[in-house]
């Protein structure tokens, strides 16, 4: 209980971080270059996932013997694919619903940032992680 206590707070540092950069970006593209909300939370999503994987594979999960790491990252990109899909969704439904602005954005941005992160967790811990 201990371990996975230890590993969800290292989720959770990493998961903060990866955050912060997919915001920033999302509001550097919607605000700032006035991108379509719903695309510019694709692309920051994206950019984030690429530290995601390098810090949530060298942090806080365990490499399993018995997968390649080419493996590993393609597993890692299917669900992060199913992970950007959920986000999409709310960030089209969210921002039909409550506009475009910085704080509507930024309120569907943070719900679909907690649904994605439960996901993440849950799927990675169950199909990446060696455990111990």
């Amino acid at each position: 209980m201990r371990r996975l206590l230890e590993q969800i707070m290292k989720f959770g540092v990493v998961g903060f971080l990866a955050f912060a950069i997919d915001y920033g970006v999302l509001m550097l593209l919607s605000q700032v270059f006035h991108m379509d909300p719903v695309l510019s939370a694709g692309i920051s999503f994206c950019v984030s996932l690429v530290f995601n994987y390098l810090a949530s594979m060298r942090f806080v999960f365990k490499h399993r013997d018995d997968m390649s790491r080419s493996r590993e990252f393609v597993i890692f990109l299917i669900l992060s694919a199913i992970g950007l899909g959920i986000n999409e969704l709310i960030m089209w439904g969210g921002t039909a619903w409550l506009g475009g602005s910085a704080i509507a954005v930024t309120a569907v941005k943070v719900f679909a940032t907690a649904v994605v992160m439960v996901w993440n967790f849950v799927s990675r811990k169950k199909w990446l992680d060696a455990g111990e």
